[in-house]
């Protein structure tokens, strides 16, 4: 197999490590009011060009009918904002009593309540055969806000 095949083949692989290594020259491009601008591109452009890209397999009819599926939507967004922080705190209460560092379950209840990474939701719910765009767009507004809030 010649160089061409093989690049051709692993283009992504290896646009990745030439990102890392350009990082690793230039770090000072991809910091907070760097050139890049990560403030911005990473918690708006990056998260929609996410969803575009996984919009562009959808159908406005798939759409549409997804807008009325309210009660699904209702079910994972009070799961995944109520009951799982909730079943955690339960948890926590319990290993409170534990010799486990009071810090490291304050962390994990915070983690618990917070949304599941963009790219995540994306292929988990797209996986098990949902309709990403509802609920993960809800996560992503939810992700997105916090992101621009740490940046």
């Amino acid at each position: 197999m010649g160089i061409l095949a093989v690049i051709r083949k692993e283009w992504f692989i290896i646009g990745i490590v030439l990102v890392i290594l350009s990082a690793k020259v230039q770090p000072s491009f991809g910091v907070r009011g760097g050139p890049l601008k990560p403030e911005v591109t990473v918690a708006y452009v990056a998260v929609a060009l996410i969803f575009f890209n996984s919009g562009l397999s959808l159908k406005s009819e798939e759409l549409t009918s997804a807008l009325f599926h309210v009660r699904l939507h209702l079910f994972v967004q009070s799961f995944t904002l109520v009951f799982f922080p909730l079943a955690v705190w339960l948890l926590l209460r319990v290993l409170a009593f534990t010799a486990i560092d009071q810090w490291l379950l304050r962390g994990l209840q915070t983690v618990s309540c917070m949304p599941p990474p963009v790219s995540s939701a994306v292929i988990l719910t797209k996986a098990v055969g949902g309709n990403e765009v509802m609920n993960s767009c809800f996560f992503t507004l939810r992700a997105t806000h916090g992101a621009a809030a740490v940046l």
